[in-house]
């Protein structure tokens, strides 16, 4: 791969970004790459980077539930394309991150040379998933392709103010968490009813928890 790439790779582990880092160098070893550790960092890197070429996200990120930060990164930038990196490794959960925009899903098991190999299908323009279960996928649901599209439209802060009403915290807590005021807040929320098509926060919460998946079993 002739030309320097920019690449924003998104995981809260250190160990798992300096792998991916390697995974990277191998496909192209000039890239300039953008660490981030959370949900708001990443949102960050792909405002700061609008010219990056790939972004690695790992779906199990402090600020994101599930498939949340994935379909706001497509909103967000939908020029930027994604590969899901994960230890969460059903066919299911697979499914529904190409379902919701992704243009890859590695999972976290994969050797190097496997990692890199899927990261140069994608910045060649293909989509790449892990061959044993590429033949095995199924549709996502149109209530849920609905909702995905919906919560692509929240601002940034929308978005966060979204994941902390699903976490359970009262408008006062995220104006605090946030440092804005309360009705602030109380505009926010009636902005995620709006666009979300819902009438109250609980309908919000449960719609959220539509794009939840469990985290993967950690192994000793």
């Amino acid at each position: 791969m002739a030309l320097a790439q920019k690449i924003i790779i998104a995981d809260d582990h250190p160990l798992f970004r300096a792998a991916l880092q390697q995974a990277v160098k191998q496909v192209a070893p000039e890239a300039e790459i953008v660490e981030a550790d959370s949900m708001e960092a990443v949102q960050n890197a792909a405002s700061d980077h609008p010219d990056a070429d790939l972004i690695l996200l790992d779906l199990h990120m402090p600020g994101a539930h599930g498939f949340s930060g994935l379909v706001f990164l497509r909103g967000q930038c939908p020029g930027i394309p994604v590969i899901v990196v994960s230890g969460t490794e059903e066919p299911l959960v697979i499914q529904r991150a190409i379902d919701f925009g992704s243009s890859g899903f590695i999972p976290k098991s994969s050797s190097l040379d496997t990692i890199a190999s899927a990261i140069e299908e994608v910045l060649n323009g293909e989509v790449w998933l892990p061959p044993e279960i590429a033949d095995t996928l199924s549709e996502i649901s149109e209530e849920q392709a609905r909702f995905a599209e919906a919560l692509s439209t929240l601002t940034p802060q929308q978005f966060r103010v979204l994941n902390m009403l699903t976490e359970g915290l009262l408008n006062k807590q995220i104006a605090y968490e946030l440092n804005v005021s309360e009705a602030t807040i109380k505009a926010h929320v009636t902005a995620i009813l709006r666009k979300l098509g819902v009438h109250s926060r609980t309908q919000a919460v449960i719609a959220a928890k539509q794009l939840e998946i469990d985290p993967p079993k950690i192994t000793e």
